[in-house]
């Protein structure tokens, strides 16, 4: 495809192509984006030929061995979230000035949160409905906590709840709910039934642990407790799995796990010396300045968790 530079006037068409593509990217690929686009393969496979012509580029590859973004395409994604993300910005800052709150709150939430009874994100949701009823609302439950602040800081989610841990300049933080994660084993591990007062770090040493992959509270406690990790998860679903084959240690939320404690698949490990603090945290790029909706649902988090 002979290269050739973006026309000089950007229309609403190349907006809603770039749309298009976005949802493609995140989907991984046309099928997967049918659904959340509500239009046909055909017609999305068409979008993207007509941006690859305006733009000059081959953006994916896509056929029988699978979908990929090219080099450019990779380069084009990055840029399409930061205009989008201004044309977002500049849309609400328009709303305000005839001081209504419509448009649209894009929220990421750390998975396996509702079952805590100190989170009260859905009465934050109903408070907010009641002020800014015209907003629509993308709510996305994001695994990793890398995942959320990149979204954030390249304006894909207005606001993101995750556990805090290192604390970057361009975020700002509001605390909202504790979460106490406690080390389990399942049913069939050789440590199930070992009294807790026989169990001490160097016996923990002796078996498999399984962490999280990335950084985060669930990481440094492994670390400062010199357990070595021989499996990584990147949510707590995928950490209970590992714990209920019998074959892993490993942490996880006391409210999530209580289900499974019940029903005498997993038990925790001496509770008193193993365990830990997650604080949970509301987070949203410093500059700009959050808008009005989502200043406003900001507030209703806070006002929820006093």
């Amino acid at each position: 495809m002979t290269s050739r530079a973006l026309l000089g006037q950007l229309s609403d068409v190349d907006v809603r192509l770039l749309r298009v593509f976005r949802s493609v990217a995140e989907a991984g690929g046309v099928s997967a984006a049918e659904l959340e686009l509500n239009i046909g393969r055909s017609a999305i496979s068409r979008h993207l030929k007509d941006l690859e012509i305006r733009l000059g580029v081959v953006l994916c590859r896509r056929g029988r061995g699978g979908f990929a973004l090219t080099d450019e395409g990779r380069h084009v994604y990055e840029a399409a979230l930061r205009l989008l993300s201004a044309l977002d910005t500049f849309r609400n800052e328009v709303n305000e000035v005839h001081r209504r709150m419509t448009g649209n709150l894009s929220i990421a939430l750390f998975d396996k949160t509702v079952t805590n009874p100190d989170c009260h994100i859905a009465q934050a949701v109903r408070q907010f409905d009641e002020q800014a009823p015209e907003v629509t609302l993308d709510v996305y439950v994001v695994g990793g906590i890398n995942d959320i602040e990149k979204g954030v800081m390249d304006g894909r989610f207005n606001v993101g709840v995750i556990p805090a841990h290192r604390r970057s300049t361009s975020l700002d933080y509001l605390s909202l709910f504790p979460e106490e994660m406690f080390l389990y084993v399942g049913h069939g591990h050789p440590l199930y039934g070992v009294d807790d007062i026989l169990i001490d770090e160097a016996m923990l040493q002796k078996h498999k642990y399984v962490g999280l992959g990335y950084h985060s509270p669930n990481m440094e406690v492994g670390n400062q407790k010199g357990i070595e990790r021989h499996a990584s998860c990147y949510d707590q679903e995928a950490v209970t799995t590992l714990i209920l084959s019998g074959r892993y240690l490993g942490f996880l939320p006391e409210h999530y796990a209580k289900s499974f404690q019940a029903q005498g698949l997993i038990r925790p490990i001496n509770p008193e010396q193993f365990t830990y603090v997650c604080d949970f945290v509301a987070i949203h790029r410093r500059s700009p300045k959050p808008s009005r909706v989502a200043q406003t649902f900001l507030n209703c988090l806070e006002e929820t968790h006093i």
